[in-house]
């Protein structure tokens, strides 16, 4: 999320202007420059929960201290829209806020050597398939199963998919064009066949147009939907959000045998490194399978400890394994 364009710096000047209107001229320059309006949205939460911490001191005065006081106390007290409790939640919104006011005061021409904070590990979260049939079960309408069909078919991201028209669909080929994809890079998705002739019913139906969106639906109509669709399938709706959906995609993918580097190109990470993410989780689930058919993981029926599968007396408590029925019942 750190921009990739060059704005080059401000002028001394404008370090007489109050801080607010600093920071206007510099998001006016981050437009002027193709920034898009998700990247200007977010440089504008950073610099003003900055300023507001800073309160009436002029950004020319600014020094390292107070930066770091500003970090310690996000750290310790959150941000105004997030979780409190939530460590992790603050520390990632930390780490890129501190990006942006670096990034801000470099324009500036501040040259304070802004340490980074460290970003957690993502945290990545996917569906099971007993989850993925539950929400199939909950569909209630055409709309809830072509947005399921097409986000786990193609690993949209939530706005990739409400930004879809039915001119970027080729259905002779089977590839959908995503123009307003993240970093404005235009990319290529294929999907399934059954997708495929389902979104072609479902424009009959509507009677759309080449200019038409295919999922007549905001954002939030968007993620308010999955919502109820998981609090009719009886999963926990916290855990239930438009992107888990496309995190499912890809680790199903990879599970099934496609090659990180097609994955890659199909979720538009500019960084396979992003996409390395998923095969942590796919190595979790082989070892879980190698360590039940393979490993011969059995617990003691007395103490419940793991113990060597050719162990005829338990090494903790004892207890004699002669009984082998008793044993297999206990393994993995």
């Amino acid at each position: 999320m750190t921009i990739r364009i060059d704005i080059g710096e401000a002028s001394e000047e404008i370090l007489e202007l109050d801080n607010y209107e600093i920071m206007e001229e510099f998001l006016a320059i981050l437009e002027a420059s193709g920034a898009s309006r998700d990247t200007i949205k977010a440089y504008r939460s950073a610099i003003t929960d900055f300023l507001e911490y800073l309160g009436d001191k002029p950004l020319r005065d600014v020094r390292l201290r107070d930066i770091i006081d500003w970090r310690n106390h996000r750290l310790r007290n959150g941000f105004r829209k997030g979780k409190k409790g939530d460590k992790r939640s603050r520390t990632v919104t930390l780490h890129y806020y501190n990006l942006f006011i670096r990034r801000f005061l470099k324009w500036l021409g501040i040259r304070i050597r802004v340490p980074n904070v460290k970003k957690p590990p993502r945290k990545i979260e996917v569906l099971t398939d007993e989850e993925i049939e539950k929400l199939y079960r909950a569909v209630r309408d055409p709309l809830d199963k072509l947005i399921l069909d097409i986000l786990l078919d193609t690993g949209l991201r939530s706005r990739e998919l409400i930004n879809l028209r039915v001119e970027d669909i080729d259905f002779k080929e089977g590839v959908i064009t995503v123009k307003e994809a993240k970093y404005g890079k235009e990319r290529k998705v294929l999907a399934t066949k059954n997708t495929l002739e389902e979104l072609r019913m479902w424009i009959k139906l509507n009677n759309m147009k080449k200019g038409d969106k295919v999922v007549p639906l905001t954002y939030s109509g968007l993620y308010k939907r999955i919502k109820r669709m998981a609090k009719r399938a009886g999963i926990p709706i916290e855990k239930i959000h438009p992107h888990i959906l496309r995190h499912t995609f890809a680790t199903r993918a990879l599970k099934k045998g496609i090659n990180i580097f097609s994955l890659q190109r199909l979720l538009g990470h500019t960084d396979i490194k992003t996409t390395q993410i998923y095969t942590h989780l796919t190595i979790e689930d082989i070892k879980k399978e190698y360590q039940t058919h393979l490993d011969n993981i059995i617990r003691c029926p007395n103490c419940r400890r793991e113990i060597p599968s050719y162990a005829l007396f338990c090494p903790y408590c004892g207890y004699s394994l002669n009984n082998k029925k008793e044993v297999e019942a206990t393994i993995g």
